[in-house]
This record gives C-alpha cells, structure tokens and sequence, in this order.
C-alpha cells in the first residue's frame, strides 16, 4: 500500500543539540498509528514540524506525494488536526461554527457539512450553541471541523484529554469508522497506552528524538504464561535449568514458554515434589511492552519536547 505521509530523515537540531534525529515513518490510508514516548522524547517537535510550525533542519514531510518543505500550503491543504480540546465560538451553534470553517477551504459543500455532521452522530444537537455542549461534543465537533475538505492525513494529540470512559469509547468508535471510510491516515500522539492498544492498528515509539520500535498491534506477541507453584524458589530453579527467562509475579511466575512446553513442565514439577495452583496464559499490556522498549520511560533530556 502507498503511504499517505512520509517522513524522510526529519531532523531538528536547536543549538548544538540534536532534538529529532534522523527521523523516518511511513503512514498509510485508513490505518491509525499511535505515536508514544516518554516525556521529552521529541513528539510535539515532530508533530509541530508535521504540520509547519517549526521549521525542520533537514529531512522532509510528504503528505500525499507533496513536500512540505517545497509547496508548503498544498501540502498542508491535505492535513486535518486536533490538538486536544479543541476551541470553537461558543456563542455560536455548532452548525454556524462548521459553516464559518468550511470557507476558509475550497469546496466545501452544505452537503459536505451535512455529510461530516452525519458520520460523527451530531445531527440531534448541531444546531445548539456549542456553548451548551458536553466536552465531548465538543470533540466530536473538533472531528467534523478537521474532516471538512476530505483530508489525507489527520492529526490528533491528546484527543482524549477530559472525557469520560463513555466519551473516550464513542470517540474511538467515530475515528474508527473515518479511518475506514474516508481511506485517513491517523497519527494519534496520547498518553493514555490502554487508550491506544484498543485504538490504534501500529505504534511507533520515539525517544531522545530517535524512532525506537514500530509494531503491528496484530502481530503475535511472545508466549508467556503465569504459573503458581510452591516452593516458588524450587519451581524457578527448575525453570532457569531449563533454559527459560523467569520473572517474578505476584505470588508466581511469568515464563516466557510456548504452549506446548507447559505439559512437560508439570509434570517435572510434579515429579519434584512441587505443588501447583495456576497456569494460565499471560498477555502483556501496552503498558509492559512500552516500558520495555523506552527502558522504564526515563526522562529524555532538556529541550526535546
């Protein structure tokens, strides 16, 4: 599949201090890619030069065959964006707000509006004013404003800042559908890991301005299971002997072993003596494989933001 946006060798540098190094992503139609890192890895720099309000020290962004960097606005004409609460004219009704932001684009239609309106369920409260609206119709608002004139690309950071578990669930089911619909790339740059394991396809991971890992969410994670038995030092041993990597859990066990290894296991336990309570598969969380590969999320260093 053809991506929707490249980044080629992005790199800022401010001083003598290297803030994105070297950066290269591809993203690619109806797929939403989260975009995570510890505190001052570089996300905001990276998004900020996405969308041209800071200058890249060398490298380019391509959106949709278009360098930024060459044609500055048609590139950016293809690019929607939410940057977390979005801000609206609260005296005015969400209906007028939509209206006042399609003329600052070329052909939007009253069908368009009436099109965006419909794919994120505000038909019953468009025409409120958005002063009387929830945050999260607000943010659903923000979501039709930013797909007004069809963009290839749609950024949003922190979308989810503020609302409630009902809020969050309906935002990710409304991107879900855009994403599929209207054939977006969505790049979603949040804190919230549970949030972006239930919403996003793929995650990069950046970290003192480097990409670090890029991963399918649907590729097979590694085999790793819970076990209970006592003594828990004697079961470990006898884990380590065999080669296995052993962590300690609860009042447990994590190994990292395949299913079918989990027979004969038992029965060596059972065969020294050792009592078990618990096997059972173990899935890591977003959380865990996040930690792993930022090392624990140390802090990066001063000015990569």
């Amino acid at each position: 599949m053809k991506p929707v946006v490249e980044l080629k060798n992005l790199s800022k540098t401010i001083g003598s201090k290297k803030i994105i190094d070297n950066l290269n992503l591809s993203l690619y139609p109806g797929t939403i890619t989260g975009f995570l890192g510890p505190n001052g890895a570089g996300k905001t720099t990276t998004i900020r030069m996405m969308v041209g309000l800071m200058k890249q020290t060398g490298g380019d962004v391509v959106i949709d065959g278009v360098s930024l960097r060459d044609n500055f606005e048609e590139g950016l004409s293809k690019v929607g964006v939410i940057v977390e609460n979005p801000e609206m004219y609260k005296f005015m009704s969400g209906y007028k707000n939509l209206v006042h932001f399609a003329r600052m684009h070329k052909n939007v239609t009253k069908e368009r509006i009436d099109e965006v309106i419909r794919q994120v369920g505000m038909q019953n409260r468009i025409h409120e004013k958005v002063g009387t609206y929830s945050l999260g119709m607000r943010q659903r608002l923000g979501l039709a404003q930013a797909l007004l004139h069809r963009p290839k690309f749609l950024i949003l950071d922190e979308p989810t800042n503020g609302l409630d578990p009902a809020g969050i669930r309906e935002f990710r089911t409304y991107l879900r559908q855009i994403a599929e619909t209207e054939g977006v790339a969505v790049f979603v740059s949040s804190h919230m890991l549970s949030e972006i394991e239930l919403m996003c396809d793929r995650i990069a991971v950046i970290q003192n301005g480097k990409l670090v890992d890029i991963r399918e969410m649907s590729e097979t994670r590694e085999s790793f299971y819970y076990i209970e038995a006592t003594p828990v030092e004697k079961a470990k041993q006898l884990l380590l002997d065999e080669g296995l990597t052993v962590d300690d859990f609860n009042n447990g066990l994590i190994v990292n072993v395949e299913q079918q290894q989990i027979p004969g296991i038992m029965r060596s336990f059972i065969a020294e003596g050792l009592e078990v309570f618990a096997v059972q598969p173990h899935k890591k969380t977003l959380e865990d494989e996040f930690l792993e590969m930022t090392g624990g999320g140390q802090i990066a260093e001063t000015y990569a933001k």
